[in-house]
């Protein structure tokens, strides 16, 4: 019973207790203002911290695949650059079948000569080497060098190339000589 009584009456509220009370609920309400305040600039921090993060790792993927196409690219230099000292031996050899084929002595020089120029050719094929076909074609900037201009012989021969005085090559599409040609006027 004496439970029951103590809840239906309620006690008279100190208004110093109340003015303490309402004190401290301010000051929690300050510290949940801070806190909030305190919370949202974490959050900012971690928001551009994200941020910096994903930039940084965009930034390190294009610098990997920008170095991977440098490499590439030094690669295809280095091979260009050797390809094209081999191509005046392989103008030399083309000039000694055509004399040796004009020649009607030493039948094993011919074969011995044919034999190198096949191979050397055969291995910068591979590489990606490829002859300009020049002679018959109609005359093309991006694939021939004009060297001097013939009157042509048939109609049907103007603007096109008469004769080849260096063969052009290609390696990997790329224009790595151009034909130097003769082209009816």
């Amino acid at each position: 019973m004496a439970d029951k009584k103590n809840k239906n009456t309620e006690a008279p509220v100190d208004g110093k207790k109340l003015a303490a009370l309402e004190a401290r609920v301010e000051g929690l309400k300050e510290e949940l203002e801070e806190s909030k305040a305190a919370a949202q600039e974490a959050e900012k921090k971690a928001s551009d911290s994200k941020a910096d993060y994903i930039r940084l790792m965009a930034e390190f993927d294009t610098f990997r695949r920008r170095t991977a196409e440098e490499k590439i690219a030094l690669r295809e230099s280095a091979a260009e650059d050797t390809i094209k000292g081999l191509l005046p031996i392989l103008d030399d050899c083309e000039i000694a079948l055509a004399t040796l084929e004009k020649s009607t002595d030493s039948q094993a020089a011919k074969e011995g000569t044919l034999m190198i120029f096949n191979k050397l050719t055969s291995y910068l094929k591979g590489k990606g080497l490829e002859k300009i076909e020049a002679k018959g074609q109609d005359f093309d900037t991006e694939l021939h060098e004009a060297v001097t201009t013939f009157p042509a012989p048939e109609e049907s021969l103007k603007g096109k190339v008469i004769d080849v005085v260096q063969t052009g090559y290609t390696l990997g599409g790329k224009v790595l000589r151009y034909a130097k040609v003769v082209v009816g006027a």
